[in-house]
C-alpha cells in the first residue's frame, strides 16, 4: 500500500472529516424526522379510529363550508337529509376490495346546499342500482376533496372520465347550483351488503413504516461513523 505524502495528508483528513460530519449530520436528522413522523402517525390513527366509530353527528353548518380542514373534519361519521339528484350523478374509477370498477357521486339537495354523496361502488358503467326518491337520509364519513385526478391521470371533465373525487371540478361538470360543500360523504354500508351502490368501503388504514425506515437512517448514520474511526486510525498509522 502506497503511503500518502505529508501535503496529501494535511489535506485529506480534514475534508474526510468534514464529509463524515455532513453525512453522519444528515442521517441522524432524517432517523429523527422518521421518529417525528412516526409520532404523528400514531396520532392520526387514533384520531380517525375515534371519528369512525363515534356516534354520527349533523353534517357541518353551512358557516363552515368556507374553511374545511383535514385535522378537524377528515373522516367524521356524520349525518345529513335531503333530496338525491340522481340525474347530476359522476362516476369515478375506483379500485375496491371488490374490484375495479367506479364510485358512484351523487349530489344530495339539503336545506343548507348542495353536498356530493359517494353512494359507494359499482362494478360498470351499464350497473343496475337503487335511485331512492323523495328525502333520504345519508350516514358517513366526511372526506376531503381529490383535486386534479389520479396517479398519472388527470380527470377530463369534456370527456366524462374521472380518476378522482374532485369536488369543486365535478360540481362543475354537473351544473350544480351554489353553494356546493367543500367535502363529500363516503356513505357506510346499506341493510343489503350485496346491493348496488355498495357502500361502506372506505378505506381507513394508513402505513406506519417509520420506525424501520428512522433504525435504517440511524444504522447508516453508525457506519458512516465506524467508516471515520477507521479511516482516522490508519491516517495515525501513517504518520511517519
Amino acid at each position: 500500500m502506497t503511503r500518502a505524502q505529508p501535503g496529501e495528508r494535511r489535506w485529506r483528513v480534514p475534508a474526510f472529516t468534514l464529509l463524515a460530519l455532513l453525512l453522519f449530520a444528515a442521517l441522524m436528522a432524517l432517523g429523527v424526522w422518521q421518529v417525528q413522523r412516526r409520532a404523528w402517525k400514531h396520532e392520526l390513527i387514533a384520531r380517525v379510529e375515534a371519528r369512525v366509530h363515534a356516534p354520527p353527528a349533523p353534517f357541518p353548518a353551512r358557516a363552515d363550508w368556507a374553511s374545511p380542514s383535514a385535522a378537524r373534519d377528515e373522516y367524521r361519521r356524520v349525518t345529513l337529509t335531503g333530496r338525491l339528484l340522481h340525474d347530476r350523478s359522476a362516476l369515478v374509477q375506483a379500485l375496491t376490495a371488490r374490484g375495479s370498477g367506479f364510485w358512484l357521486l351523487t349530489p344530495i339537495a339539503t336545506k343548507a346546499g348542495i353536498v356530493l354523496v359517494n353512494r359507494g361502488f359499482i362494478p360498470t358503467r351499464e350497473a343496475s342500482y337503487g335511485r331512492p326518491p323523495g328525502v333520504v337520509r345519508v350516514t358517513g364519513l366526511l372526506r376531503m376533496t381529490e383535486p386534479g385526478g389520479g396517479f398519472l391521470r388527470r380527470n377530463d371533465p369534456t370527456a366524462n372520465r374521472w380518476y378522482s373525487r374532485d369536488v369543486a371540478a365535478i360540481a362543475r361538470a354537473r351544473h350544480l347550483p351554489p353553494p356546493v360543500a367543500p367535502w363529500f360523504v363516503d356513505a357506510e354500508r346499506a341493510a343489503d351488503p350485496e346491493a348496488l351502490p355498495v357502500g361502506g368501503l372506505t378505506v381507513v388504514r394508513f402505513p406506519n413504516n417509520h420506525l424501520v425506515y428512522a433504525l435504517t437512517w440511524f444504522a447508516l448514520a453508525a457506519m458512516v461513523a465506524g467508516a471515520y474511526i477507521g479511516f482516522m486510525r490508519a491516517a495515525e498509522r501513517q504518520k511517519p
